[in-house]
């Protein structure tokens, strides 16, 4: 039904007026003096600019017509509601809200305000807040509704923020734990000191035994802490600190007649600045440990050993090497090799560690792979490789021993080795077959030699020789059963 009847406009600004009182909302003191005769074209553009989205609903719940006062809202198509029941335009969980809105209209004038949610083409549903107020005696009913995408997108963005922060504060309050433990634990004497007054901020266990009854130290002045004739050096190691972050340790004596090794360190912390100072009694040294326990001199003796020592991760790329692998590789530090791919120096790029690592992966360990290792200079050195791989922590890394065996690669003495024999008997065949045949004899004799050597660098494991020699696993079977070399694939390979 229009909004068109002259005696409606009367009863829709009473019926607002009603709607105000009964929300706490001071109303019009004498509406017809002030407002005068409204019709229903001035009520309905009334309606619409005070509210996002206006309906009217007969006594049976029929939208009869429709009124939107925002952009957005039009957009959504809710035009197509004339005609359906206004309950059928909300989301399953607003459906009793909007029975109890037509109910209240009815028995009162006006209704409590809820918030129901329309489902929207675009995506997220559309809430809005209805307040339901009736109109006239024939059960009409206006509901006014405000749009609350917007306080739904700031509540939406104020939850988010509070997680954020939640999390953030959690994430502080784990990083205070663990320095806090790290500072009780720690052994070495550590002081807080506010860099503006050389207050003793805080001072760790270690530090308390050093210097004695810290707990009366702190809050106390720092320089109180040492023999008076350090003073002068002291100051000038804080003011080298405060411009240049750090300084050389110097050696000072405490006001308890201790020797101590002075160092200092400049950090912010609340917008203002503090020395971390680090105290060493002079003599002092970590306790001493069981030889047969101790890693120390299976460290040294792995740094001195003349073969090359290499540890990588599990993706081969380096972690750790001796002097040796550096003198092999034609290196002057480990700094040069930390983070690189093992395959720069290692074998031919993408071919024999690839072969190396399958068999690692299958047995655990790989005993005198033959290999070369290329110097950054280009110079190039037969070698054998040891490797085996370990757990560590959650993670594997691989330990590889190195040995050079002269500058020829084990493939290259393998060919020179049993190539010459070959030559002799192809060139005893000139003059008694063509020259075809005997190219035909060659390219097979150089295929066998070269089939022969990637099986005994694989330990005749034909599925890591396959792609060295850049074949299908179906051809290097039929190539072997062609030289006499092996029987067929395997049952699961056929």
């Amino acid at each position: 039904m229009p909004l068109s009847s002259a005696s409606y406009s009367g009863e829709c600004v009473v019926a607002m007026q009603t709607a105000a009182a009964h929300n706490g909302v001071q109303q019009f003191q004498s509406p017809k003096q002030s407002l005068g005769d409204l019709d229903a074209e001035v009520a309905a553009k009334l309606i619409a600019a005070a509210a996002d989205i206006a309906l009217v609903v007969d006594r049976s719940g029929v939208i009869c017509d429709i009124a939107t006062g925002s952009e957005d809202l039009s957009q959504e198509g809710f035009a197509v509601w004339l005609g359906q029941p206004w309950i059928d335009t909300v989301t399953g969980e607003s459906r009793e809200k909007i029975e109890d809105m037509l109910n209240e209209a009815t028995a009162k004038p006006v209704s409590r305000s809820r918030q129901v949610n329309h489902p929207s083409a675009q995506g997220s549903d559309v809430p809005i807040r209805y307040v339901a107020l009736r109109v006239g005696d024939d059960g009409r009913i206006v509901a006014v509704g405000r749009d609350l995408r917007a306080l739904s997108a700031l509540q939406q963005r104020l939850v988010n923020v509070q997680q954020m922060m939640e999390r953030e504060y959690a994430r502080l309050r784990h990083a205070e734990t663990r320095y806090r433990l790290l500072f009780q634990l720690a052994s070495e004497a550590v002081v807080i000191v506010d860099a503006a007054t050389q207050k003793i901020v805080e001072a760790n266990p270690a530090a308390q035994r050093l210097i004695g009854a810290a707990e009366d130290k702190e809050g106390g002045t720092f320089l109180d802490l040492f023999d008076p004739d350090a003073h002068p050096a002291i100051q000038a190691q804080l003011a080298i600190v405060r411009t240049a972050g750090r300084a050389d340790d110097v050696q000072v004596r405490l006001a308890n007649g201790r020797e101590c090794t002075f160092s200092a360190s400049l950090f912010r912390q609340e917008r203002a600045s503090h020395f971390l100072v680090r105290l060493t009694a002079a003599g002092a040294s970590a306790p001493e440990e069981d030889a047969s326990t101790s890693k120390a001199p299976l460290t040294r003796v792995i740094e001195n050993i003349p073969d090359g020592f290499v540890v990588t991760g599990a993706d081969l790329r380096i972690l750790t090497v001796n002097s040796a692998f550096l003198d092999l590789a034609q290196l002057a530090t480990g700094e040069q090799v930390r983070g690189e791919p093992l395959d720069r120096w290692i074998g031919r790029p993408g071919v024999d560690l690839k072969v190396l690592l399958a068999n690692l992966k299958e047995h655990g360990a790989v005993r005198h792979f033959g290999t070369i290792i290329r110097g950054e200079y280009g110079s190039t050195e037969g070698v054998e490789i040891s490797a085996v791989s370990v757990p560590n922590g959650s993670t594997q890394c691989i330990g590889f021993v190195i040995r050079g065996i002269g500058r020829r690669s084990i493939i290259e003495s393998h060919v020179q080795r049993d190539l010459p024999h070959s030559v002799e008997q192809l060139t005893g065949l000139v003059g008694r077959v063509s020259l075809k045949d005997i190219v035909r004899e060659t390219t097979d004799v150089i295929e066998r030699l070269c089939i022969e050597a990637a099986l005994e660098l694989t330990g005749d494991n034909r599925t890591s020789a396959a792609p060295m020699l850049g074949l299908s696993r179906q051809s290097l079977y039929a190539k072997l059963r062609r030289y006499g070399l092996g029987d067929g694939p395997p049952e699961d390979d056929r």
